[in-house]
């Protein structure tokens, strides 16, 4: 089955998919909704609005950890995120798709781990799947009119207020493309569960580094209209990608046996409650 989180005004938009709603209890609490287990495209997929319905739960708020849980659970290999972002570059034109390979991470109120109790250590130097991506960039070529830039540097910030402008300046600074508030611990948390993952990332604005000319009003109108355009072009791309994740099926991924080498704990010294909590995650790796 494939995954797909919808963020910020997507996730309204895959609710108006439909689908058989269900409710999966985790050992971090509940999901941020019911997840919807759906058609499209003629394929299975189980859509989960990041903030909740109604949007409802802020970024620092979201239960991530029962996000991933809850769709690992129902069987999911795959995962498409999509999320709302700043651009930090002037060629990122706001209303466009990038779909980033590179993250920063600065939050710092979120845990990030399912492992808090055995040292977990998986590889992360490339925290999107190169798979999923490459068949994001593939399926991007059919769309017409959307500019789809194929990498950028995604920093996460913890939020919930935006940044200042020496913030925004400094980000530039240091590499990034993008700047948002959702894809961490999202990403790492799908890596300890060896699920492959890869984000459609939505510019929304220039974040503050770039002075707007109209008044706040004008602003405020801006955002709605290229969000609006965002969505439409990322639900156009996810719709067009579909077919070929799916052909994807057991196709071995480096994402899918992340924790080979990532368990540093004996397994001999693991208790019998700690193999029963993590089963969902450690039975292939500890045989199970």
């Amino acid at each position: 089955m494939i995954g797909i989180i919808g963020g910020t005004s997507l996730g309204q938009a895959l609710g108006a998919l439909g689908g058989r709603a269900t409710t999966v209890e985790t050992p971090y609490g509940p999901p941020s909704a019911p997840i919807a287990v759906a058609t499209v495209e003629g394929i299975e997929v189980a859509l989960l609005p990041r903030h909740g319905l109604g949007h409802t739960t802020p970024p620092s708020a979201v239960n991530y950890r029962a996000n991933i849980w809850a769709l690992k659970k129902l069987g999911v290999t795959r995962v498409l995120a999509t999320t709302a972002v700043g651009s930090l570059r002037e060629e990122i034109h706001p209303g466009e798709l990038v779909l980033p390979d590179q993250t920063i991470d600065k939050t710092h109120r979120r845990v990030g781990t399912f492992f808090e109790d055995l040292a977990v250590h998986v590889e992360f130097s490339h925290p999107f799947c190169d798979t999923l991506r490459g068949v994001l960039q593939q399926a991007s070529t059919t769309l017409s009119g959307t500019t789809v830039h194929p990498r950028g540097t995604y920093m996460v910030m913890e939020g919930p207020a935006f940044s200042t402008r020496a913030e925004s300046d400094l980000h530039r600074a240091q590499g990034a493309h993008l700047i948002g508030m959702t894809v961490q611990p999202e990403a790492r948390l799908a890596r300890e569960a060896e699920l492959c993952y890869a984000a459609i990332s939505l510019p929304t604005d220039y974040d503050c580094w770039r002075p707007h000319d109209g008044g706040r009003e004008a602003l405020l109108q801006e955002l709605r209209s290229n969000m609006a355009r965002a969505t439409t072009a990322a639900l156009s791309l996810v719709r067009a990608a579909l077919p070929a994740v799916a052909k994807l099926g057991s196709t071995p991924c480096h994402c899918q046996r992340a924790l080979d080498d990532a368990l540093f704990t004996d397994p001999a010294a693991i208790t019998a409650a700690t193999k029963e909590r993590h089963a969902l995650l450690l039975a292939r790796r500890l045989g199970r």
